[in-house]
């Protein structure tokens, strides 16, 4: 996966930020024992989600590959 920069891209460190301030925030509501603050959380996890599709739908998402015709591929390796 490295290779192929899987999640190196602005939507994908900001969803993934945005959601983990978000278990962050609904663990220490858990641990407070107040469940309106960890569901508060887990709204901010979602919406961490929602952001990272929309800057991907905004092209900050990584270039789908363009996928080859296989006999090409075996032909390329074969060569």
């Amino acid at each position: 996966m490295a290779g192929s920069s899987h999640g190196h891209t602005p939507a994908a460190w900001t969803g993934v930020i945005i959601a983990f301030i978000g278990f962050c925030v609904s663990g220490a509501f858990m641990v407070l024992a107040n469940p309106l603050g960890f569901w508060a959380g887990m709204v901010i996890v979602v919406i961490g989600g929602i952001v990272g599709m929309a800057m991907r739908a905004a092209g900050m998402g990584a270039k789908k590959p363009e996928h080859k015709d296989l006999a090409e591929v075996i032909a390329a390796k074969t060569a």
